[in-house]
């Protein structure tokens, strides 16, 4: 059977783009490997780490938050396998949701591995596809460490560690990126003893400073431990737990760490199974190098997602999955890589949207800063809910925003107030003048538009 358009890989990026070229009249078929649709993010990734988290928080505002409202909890206990079970059925619901989304725009689903051949033909098993083009969706996997031998068992990527099937009494995390620190949330709630090793001197690169100096701070006070500026140099496996050798990266003695399970998550590289076959141009760390219109070298083959590189987020990838399917269908697809919004799924929850203060000063673009602390938010009080705050970039002379940064409660909601109002080419004042409902944490954001102008009304 011929197609329009084969997209291999069916994650956010390739599952969206194969939908809405259907939408717009093309004949498409997406190629997936797994058995189920969604990629990395639906199936070992970001659906069932949220689901971990939402249940591990309540785990621990039940022991530890709950009288604060004057509800008493006896005989607290966790779960683990509800919990799993819970996380399964989450995931389970959400890929038949896509496989129902494809039957829907009448998407063909080929169940296998791709074997690219050019950009007109896609093997699959002894199936031999045509196409008029081609969208390459692969996506990434985690990134490996010399000395760590990763067996998803005791040292784990993010996939082993959303399957543990009991508590570890020591973690170690290697990486204090999104992924490590999640992660490290969920099975410190849990009642694991967790450790942070990062090779920098500060965590979540590459977050605005003032968000990564509290988050240290709040994450030190919920019981996590972290060794910055330093490396692993090995993890070996003794028995039923792993030996950690960590080395100061200024010099200095090594040290061991004995833990149950190592989670290592310093990032993640391009999968680029099946493209053996042509000779796509790469930049030095073997992410395929695409132009404005996300054609590769090769033409009639494009590329987006974790496999092109930059914000590796699921929802920039759906973003250029849409822009692509409507270049090939002759319209003029675009992602404003200026407004790709960035959540951690701690507790407190980070949301971040455009440049950081430390950018803005390298660039040496003067600007105006905004800051309201959750701590006079009347929501932010009653929730018994009130580290962080939300803070607004403006240009010093237009008072265009530029950047916002929020560290509290539901910071990953609140930022899409900003992103949208920064896709539109709002100022600070554009938000100080909007209306937000009382009482409410989205007045944390108006009250750091308005504190740009130097006029915060309840701080």
């Amino acid at each position: 059977m011929a197609y329009d358009l084969i997209v291999v890989g069916g994650g956010p990026g390739g599952y969206v783009c194969a939908i809405r070229a259907a939408q717009l009249g093309m004949k498409v078929a997406c190629v997936e490997k797994r058995d189920t649709l969604g990629g990395t993010c639906l199936n070992v990734g970001c659906i069932p780490s949220k689901a971990l988290l939402q249940s591990s928080h309540l785990f621990e505002m039940a022991g530890h938050g709950f009288s604060a409202h004057g509800i008493k909890v006896d005989g607290l206990a966790a779960d683990l396998d509800v919990m799993m079970g819970r996380k399964a059925k989450v995931v389970d619901e959400l890929t038949k949701g896509i496989a129902f989304l494809f039957r829907k725009n009448k998407v063909d689903h080929v169940h296998g591995t791709a074997r690219v051949v050019s950009a007109h033909e896609v093997v699959v098993g002894d199936r031999r596809l045509q196409t008029k083009a081609v969208v390459i969706a692969t996506g990434s996997e985690s990134a490996p460490l010399p000395g760590v031998d990763v067996d998803e068992e005791r040292i784990v990527t993010s996939t082993g560690a959303l399957s543990l099937t009991s508590v570890p009494r020591k973690m170690v995390v290697i990486g204090a990126g999104v992924i490590g620190l999640e992660l490290g949330s969920v099975w410190r709630r849990l009642g694991a003893e967790v450790t942070v090793v990062e090779f920098l001197d500060f965590i979540l690169p590459p977050m605005d400073g003032e968000v990564r100096k509290i988050m240290l701070r709040l994450l030190q006070r919920q019981g996590m431990a972290f060794r910055l500026g330093h490396s692993v140099t090995a993890a070996v496996r003794e028995g039923e737990g792993v030996k950690v050798t960590v080395e100061p990266v200024q010099g200095g003695g090594a040290e061991t760490l004995a833990a149950d399970i190592v989670l290592l998550a310093i990032g993640r590289r391009p999968h680029a199974e099946g493209l053996d076959a042509l000779k796509l141009d790469r930049d030095p760390r073997g992410f395929i190098v695409v132009d404005r219109r996300f054609c590769t070298n090769i033409p009639g083959i494009h590329a987006i997602g974790d496999v092109i590189g930059g914000a590796m987020l699921a929802h920039k990838a759906e973003d250029e999955g849409v822009a692509v399917a409507e270049i090939l269908a002759g319209g003029a697809g675009h992602v404003n890589y200026d407004v790709i919004p960035s959540v951690v799924y701690t507790w407190p929850e980070v949301g971040a949207v455009g440049r950081t203060e430390e950018q803005l000063k390298e660039a040496g673009i003067a600007f105006t800063v905004g800051k309201f602390p959750f701590s006079a938010n009347a929501r932010a009080k009653c929730n018994a809910d009130a580290d962080g705050f939300a803070k607004i970039l403006a240009d010093a002379r237009t008072d265009r925003i530029l950047g916002a940064h929020i560290v509290g409660p539901q910071a990953g909601d609140l930022i899409a107030e900003v992103s949208v109002a920064m896709e539109f080419g709002a100022s600070a004042e554009d938000i100080a003048r909007s209306c937000h409902a009382h009482p409410s944490l989205a007045e944390a954001v108006r009250e750091a538009a308005l504190a740009v102008a130097g006029r915060a009304v309840h701080a």
